[in-house]
């Protein structure tokens, strides 16, 4: 996976978990994360968690991956 496509699906994963936690307050979810509630509120706030801390990573991670180190010059 190059870098532009790990950084789009960290974004990605980070957004839905972000806007799960927005709406959550106003007792709406996305409807592709509304299985996240089901085994109990706990549960469904360390799924929303997770997923942003997950995108998160997967965006650093598609960051760092097009930098390598100097060569060096003899």
């Amino acid at each position: 996976m190059d870098k532009s496509k790990l950084q789009s699906v960290g974004g990605a994963i980070a957004l839905a978990g972000i806007v799960s936690i927005v709406l959550n307050f106003i007792n709406f979810n996305l409807r592709i994360l509304m299985w996240i509630d089901l085994w109990g509120e706990g549960v469904g706030w360390a799924i929303r968690v997770g997923l942003v801390l997950l995108g998160g990573l997967l965006y650093a991670a598609g960051a760092f991956a097009g930098k390598s180190a100097p060569a060096a010059t003899d």
